[in-house]
């Protein structure tokens, strides 16, 4: 899903060629197996994220 529609990620495949391109696809599934949390075929990744909100007075 990230390959086809997430626009850094896609613009990351399109920069390289098929063969880098299946290096790049193992590493990032590799990557998600070594963090993914559960234990029934989907995945849980533990993410952090800051959201700041700013008013003007």
């Amino acid at each position: 899903m990230f390959k086809t529609y997430y626009g850094p990620m896609l613009k990351a495949f399109a920069a390289l060629e098929p063969q880098k391109q299946a290096v790049l696809h193992d590493d990032l599934v590799n990557l998600v197996a070594r963090f993914n949390a559960a234990q029934d075929g989907t995945m849980v990744v533990p993410s952090e994220y800051l959201e700041v909100v700013i008013t003007k007075k």
